[in-house]
């Protein structure tokens, strides 16, 4: 076996390859486009190597390729995917690495530790200049808690902060372990004196801190991100710290780039910046060459499949009955994702019909990674949203009926916490293998789960599809489909409308101000 390593990898991941029987070359990243035609049957990355199409077309046998680390965007995995390359990486390798910095940040921001350490090599000794603030019974408002946002949580408990959390799928049973308290993300803008984020950059999380959510904020309020950049506004970040709106800010990733090309925060003194060292330590980089090593040896000794990010275990003749299936588990995994605003303490999924003939663990498998992908910091993939489950405190019921009343198959979904509840109901057209959403909150309805769909919760009264038509038309926005589903006459109707291009969260609360509108979302598939 062969193996091309395009960045620096670790002595001990080298030795785990020789040790292995396997031949390796190593090489810098601007050779990789050439190098990759001479027959590798795996390729290792870092961040420094560009994966595009252009590399995966030119590559001869390659099987897998590893990133040593979390993100994969420097991979094209549709190309991979095409071509039947495994990608696989490494989510747990810097995880501590990462949390700690944040930490690091947090210390550094709130006692002015990097401006007091420039004075004092400028000669000064300005100790009233540099006064900060204790942790101690901070409140510290974390978004998102996966593994970096539990290890930061739990750093932050021991430095006596109250801390806050904001994640739809964070069990309250999760909650209790962590002594933490669960609360909704404007109760964290409103009452919270650090704010640290901790998801992935998607639609949904793009400048969630912007203008807006800042203005909602505590007054002094302190910012973190240690995460991805584009998750913060800088833009407005810049301008809040200028008029003290925001106390203090510590950034180590860049939405326009690392470096980043608009450098204005550098100009100001209550800013702390660092170049992306989340996962700059030592152990981290050791950890992910050894983790990286490990499943590219254990796939092509063993065939086995751990953390990849485009490929689930399945035997290929199951794969090709489940996938659509698959697929229509994983929209409705998003739209719960959507519609779901409580602890989750349980997901019961309910297969009813022909499916119920084979092992549908890979369905239940992609539910749930199209509900936690979009609040999960890492990539979740077919390998490990179980263990994202398991370790939220969320238990996964999984139950077969041999007859469905209205389709020949049926995947009932129901997410449940304390007190609420959330149902949505699947199926594929089988002569398409079409997926369709046939039932929400009880309505039935026939929506088609892609590009945007905007869930109305309306009464049940005459004028409220001419409403909905002429707001969304006046903001320039052109209806695809729409979708009308009710319980009873005169009570509640459920409107399911797929739309060309987004609206805007102005035109959403503009429509929501309607008295006859009781919840509107927008879902993106």
């Amino acid at each position: 076996m062969k193996v091309l390593v395009s960045d620096p990898l670790s002595k001990t991941g080298l030795d785990m390859l020789k040790d292995s029987g396997f031949e390796f070359v190593e090489i810098p990243p601007a050779d990789l486009k050439e190098e990759i035609k001479k027959g590798y049957d795996a390729l290792i990355v870092r961040s420094g190597s560009k994966v595009t199409s252009d590399v995966i077309d030119n590559a001869v046998g390659l099987k897998i390729i590893g990133r040593a680390g979390v993100g994969v965007d420097n991979i094209d995995i549709p190309a991979a995917t095409k071509k039947g390359i495994i990608v696989m990486n490494t989510p747990g390798g810097n995880t501590l690495s990462t949390a700690e910095h944040t930490m690091a940040l947090m210390l550094s921001m709130v006692r002015n530790i990097p401006q007091a350490y420039k004075s004092m090599i400028e000669g000064k000794w300005d100790r009233k200049k540099f006064k900060g603030s204790e942790l101690s019974q901070k409140r510290l408002g974390i978004i998102g808690m996966g593994r970096i946002g539990t290890e930061v949580a739990k750093r932050a408990k021991a430095f006596n902060m109250k801390v806050m959390v904001y994640d739809p799928f964070l069990s309250e049973e999760q909650a209790l372990k962590l002594d933490v308290e669960v609360a909704k993300l404007d109760d964290i803008y409103k009452s919270a004196d650090v704010i640290s984020v901790h998801t992935p950059l998607n639609d949904d999380t793009r400048n969630l801190i912007n203008k807006e959510t800042i203005s909602r904020m505590k007054k002094g309020v302190r910012i973190i991100n240690c995460a991805r950049g584009g998750i913060v506004d800088e833009d407005a970040l810049y301008e809040a710290l200028k008029d003290g709106r925001v106390a203090g800010a510590a950034i180590d990733v860049y939405a326009s780039g690392e470096p980043p090309k608009d450098r204005k925060l550098c100009e100001l003194s209550n800013v702390v910046l660092t170049p992306h060292l989340g996962a700059s330590t030592a152990e981290a980089q050791e950890n992910v060459a050894v983790d990286v090593v490990s499943q590219i040896v254990d796939y092509l000794k063993n065939n086995k499949i751990a953390n990849a990010v485009n490929t689930p275990s399945v035997d290929p003749e199951l794969f090709k009955i489940l996938e659509p299936y698959m697929v229509v588990g994983e929209k409705i995994g998003i739209l719960l994702s959507s519609l779901v605003s409580f602890g989750v303490e349980e997901i019961n999924v309910a297969y009813s019909g022909d499916l119920t003939e084979f092992n549908v663990e890979p369905v239940t498998v992609s539910i749930l990674k199209g509900l936690f992908e979009k609040i999960q910091q890492e990539p979740v993939n077919m390998v490990n949203a179980p263990g994202i489950a398991r370790g939220r405190g969320i238990k996964v019921i999984e139950s077969k009926i041999s007859e469905s009343e209205d389709f020949a198959t049926l995947i009932d979904v129901v997410v449940k916490g304390k007190k609420d509840s959330v149902a949505v109901s699947g199926t594929i057209l089988a002569h398409k293998h079409d997926p369709r959403i046939v039932k929400v909150f009880g309505y039935r309805i026939d929506m088609v789960p892609s590009g945007n769909v905007l869930i109305v919760h309306n009464k049940d009264v005459p004028g409220m599809v001419g409403f909905l038509g002429t707001a969304l038309g006046e903001s320039k926005v052109n209806i695809a489909s729409m979708t009308l589903g009710r319980q009873d006459k005169g009570e509640t109707a459920l409107t399911v409308i797929n739309i060309d291009n987004p609206v805007t969260d102005e035109v959403i609360e503009e429509i929501k101000k309607n008295k006859n509108i009781i919840d509107m979302k927008l879902v993106k598939f």
